[in-house]
């Protein structure tokens, strides 16, 4: 059986087979064009909860099946997205209403280094041997030199709740280290851009990956993924997304004594000194503009600068929105495409007029491109902001960059702060020792030092209401195992 029924309709992939949904399906909607894209499966929480006992019977011989196969079949997969590339990254900006380049390269090709990098991981080591201890006798034995070992071991049924800006690298970032130490999972992709992970999951059963151990199941509506978080036989919960969303799951998790690793929202703020390189700032800040139209995390959304630069940086940031290429994500030359739906659009839109209520000064941007269809949002630059407005302290999720004004390195580090969130703040600055030392008081999971880029090695994730655990290079493996202590008397 495939993953498609006739006409094109896609399945659930549930215990190795290809089933039909309980619950009918859903259109899911290019965000550029309006057109359908295709339809997702909704699957009924029944559904759901078979999903996650067959990832439950499936844990125990591959768990137990050895690291170097679990590498080859990563590695496999990793083969067939990369050889499926285009048509994979044409349905993810189908989807998702990402540019050309970026389905390609930050979406599909990012899910393929993902894949590929945690096919090495699987073959990490897994011991780490613990300095002998001398003990004498008494009322546990006689006296001995104890010997120990710290073993990581998988954590069980893990439930993979992705999000809707990248559905590649996004799933692929919890799918692939989960797999690699020997878990079993079962996704449930965001709802409006799903069939991308039905890609990923044919690649993966393609490249071997025995009945049980990859289950995805789709819906529009919350059932779906709660059903995900509270079946019986899940262990840990892998969730990105909001806040909000992260808080209901964490109350469920704690009633199950679940593990949790949760990557949520983000207000960072990129603190720009007098001193600082403005064109590798703008650079940097105006990624907020352009990269998933803003729909990501890790923007540096609220931009800090020192008096002495204010009003140049406010310009340049005003220049460089203006020129991005707003449009059609098909099309060469576009930067900026539309944000995920209409109703997202609509809460980016409410967010610039509550800014101007609230005294904010629009630069550039506030409407709406004359481009007939799709969600588009106009880059929008709100100046002479103040710490107390919503536009300041709330996620907006879309292209939208709030600038404050202060006066010294102190005042700076009370404002980026002055947050309920803490995923990744951004320093620029000429002075390298001054970038370092306010970047180690920031309360941030991550701190750009002079530039927007990310080490994907390091750890990623948030203080405060931005999440809980770390992720990414070997960090994702020790985010998906529990460890156990091995002792022996010597």
């Amino acid at each position: 059986m495939t993953g498609r029924a006739a006409g094109g309709q896609q399945r659930l992939y549930v215990g190795g087979s290809w089933v039909e949904p309980e619950e009918g399906r859903y259109e899911v909607i290019d965000p550029a064009t309006e057109d359908v894209v295709g339809l997702a499966p909704e699957a009924s929480r029944r559904q759901v909860h078979e999903a996650a006992a067959a990832a439950r019977e499936a844990f125990g011989a591959w768990s137990r099946t050895a690291p170097a196969e679990r590498a080859a079949i990563l590695d496999r997969a990793a083969g067939l997205m990369a050889r499926d590339l285009v048509p994979y990254a044409e349905l993810a900006r189908a989807e998702s209403g990402a540019t050309t380049a970026t389905a390609r390269g930050m979406q599909v090709g990012v899910a393929v280094s993902r894949f590929r990098r945690y096919a090495k991981g699987a073959l990490e080591p897994v011991e780490q041997a613990i300095p002998p201890q001398v003990t004498e006798a008494g009322p546990f034995g006689a006296a001995a030199v104890l010997g120990a070992l710290a073993v990581r071991q998988p954590v069980g049924v893990v439930a993979c709740v992705t999000s809707y800006n990248n559905p590649w690298a996004n799933p692929a970032g919890k799918i692939a280290p989960a797999l690699a130490m020997g878990n079993t999972v079962v996704v449930k992709p965001a709802p409006q851009d799903p069939l991308s992970v039905y890609r990923m999951a044919e690649a993966l059963e393609a490249a071997g990956v025995p009945p049980g151990v990859v289950n995805v199941v789709s819906g529009s509506r919350p059932e779906a993924g709660e059903a995900a978080v509270d079946s019986p036989d899940v262990d840990m919960v892998s969730f990105t997304g909001s806040t909000a969303v992260g808080r209901r799951i964490a109350e469920v998790c704690g009633r199950g004594m679940k593990r949790q690793l949760m990557e949520l929202g983000g207000k960072g703020a990129a603190i720009v000194f007098d001193d600082a390189d403005l064109d590798s700032a703008v650079r940097g800040i105006g990624t907020t503009f352009s990269f998933y139209s803003g729909q990501i995390c890790t923007a540096p959304t609220r931009v800090l600068a020192q008096r002495g630069v204010y009003g140049e940086l406010v310009s340049r940031l005003a220049a460089y929105a203006s020129r991005l290429p707003v449009g059609d994500p098909r099309e060469h030359g576009t930067v900026v495409g539309p944000v995920i739906s209409a109703a997202h659009r609509d809460r980016v839109e409410s967010y610039v007029e509550l800014g101007r209520k609230e005294g904010a000064r629009v630069v550039t941007g506030g409407g709406r491109p004359g481009l007939g269809r799709g969600f588009y949002v106009a880059p929008t630059l709100l100046a002479d902001c103040t710490p107390d407005m919503r536009v300041v302290r709330e996620e907006i999720f879309g292209p939208v960059v709030s600038v404050l004004p202060f006066d010294d390195e102190e005042q700076a580090v009370t404002l980026a702060d002055d947050t309920d969130y803490g995923l990744i703040d951004y320093v620029w600055s000429g002075d390298v020792a001054r970038a370092f030392r306010v970047a180690r008081r920031l309360r941030a999971g991550g701190v750009g030092v002079n530039t927007a880029g990310r080490n994907m090695e390091a750890p990623f994730g948030g203080f405060k209401k931005s999440g809980v655990g770390r992720d990414v290079g070997s960090y994702a493996l020790h985010a998906y195992s529990e460890v156990q202590a091995i002792v022996w008397a010597g």
